[in-house]
């Protein structure tokens, strides 16, 4: 599936965005490049031989010329606290499924509250966080699941070498920090808490190779709104590499450099997914190279599914919600390697 299938890209000329096109062409798909800038879009398009679709959030009549004719929309532009609704709006008008890369908890949290009436109304989906963060965590979450319906905990560790952000992120991390006023972030009890305590430093065993790694706990990413919006676990986990969290938090760190063909940074990452249920625990893990990259295979999967009908539900759903999890994780076997020990 792909070459009779136009998809819109909103920020495609962004780092992640240049990802998806790349892949939505690999696969069969004519993306239609779409964003605020216009100037950055006429030189992408002219080196793509694209179509390009200037639009401005704060405009609906140039939203909904960039999605006409489009089978699916991925919006890859942050912040998603401005962008996220607008375009699912476009989208909803357009009749088309939606998806984002949205790393942002609470634009996260905002798309399940306000939009999940009108998508199941439509019959359409909305996928949020459909990305290294919040997707694929959901995914190896729901894999390791398998046929219990409930666990007492889950626990999402982040095996990160080291994370160069991009100039997206670092806003992105602003805009929710502005919005959490400066606290922090967890899921704990059903639900999600803010709080200003300082983060736990842990330890976490992660599979062979890697092995015993100091972790940073409570290090909350989407995975605490995709994960609880369709499983029911009142505890959710995460932890993240030192390494990786001293950069992120570092104002010098640089972007991620290209050191591939395909544009990825040399940064690898092992994800390891434990949910446990009545003293029995089941494993998940996957491991891969760019969290930036892997972002694109992540969300061009979705839509080639969502198109092709290979949906659980319809409405606001999280990835493990929608999409059969295992299934999902083995068609990405050229992008990650991917493990399930139950």
């Amino acid at each position: 599936m792909g070459s009779s299938y136009a998809v819109a890209v909103f920020g495609a000329y962004g780092h992640t965005g240049r990802f998806v096109v790349a892949e939505l062409r690999d696969r069969g798909f004519v993306p239609i490049l779409s964003g605020r800038d216009a100037e950055k879009l006429r030189a992408l398009a002219a080196r793509a031989g694209l179509d390009s679709r200037p639009a401005s959030v704060d405009d609906p009549a140039a939203l909904d010329r960039a999605l006409a004719g489009a089978a699916a929309v991925i919006n890859c532009a942050g912040p998603f606290a401005a962008t996220a609704a607008p375009v699912i709006e476009a989208a909803l008008r357009a009749g088309i499924p939606y998806v984002d890369v949205a790393a942002e908890i609470e634009a996260n949290v905002d798309t399940f509250t306000h939009f999940a009436d009108r998508a199941r109304a439509a019959g359409t989906v909305v996928v949020p966080a459909m990305a290294f963060f919040g997707g694929l965590g959901d995914l190896l979450t729901t894999a390791a699941m398998g046929d219990w319906t409930a666990a007492d905990e889950a626990h999402i560790a982040y095996g990160l070498s080291n994370w160069h952000p991009t100039t997206g992120t670092r806003v992105a991390g602003k805009v929710s920090r502005e919005r959490r006023n400066g606290r922090r972030v967890r899921y704990t009890n059903g639900r999600l808490q803010y709080h200003d305590d300082d983060l736990p430093a842990l330890q976490w065993t992660f599979p062979a190779p890697a092995g015993n790694r100091a972790v940073v706990g409570e290090f909350s990413m989407a995975d605490v709104v995709t994960v609880p919006s369709h499983l029911s676990i009142p505890e959710i986990h995460t932890y993240m590499t030192v390494e990786a969290a001293r950069d992120i938090s570092a104002p010098d760190t640089p972007a991620p450099a290209a050191v591939d063909e395909r544009g990825r940074s040399s940064q690898t990452f092992l994800v390891d997914v434990v949910v446990k249920a009545g003293g029995v625990q089941r494993r998940a893990t996957a491991t891969g190279q760019d969290i930036y990259a892997i972002s694109a295979p992540l969300a061009v999967e979705a839509v080639h599914r969502l198109l092709a009908g290979q949906t659980r539900t319809v409405g606001v759903a999280s990835a493990g919600a929608v999409f059969d999890a295992p299934d999902f994780l083995q068609a990405l076997s050229t992008h990650i390697s991917f493990d399930l020990s139950r």
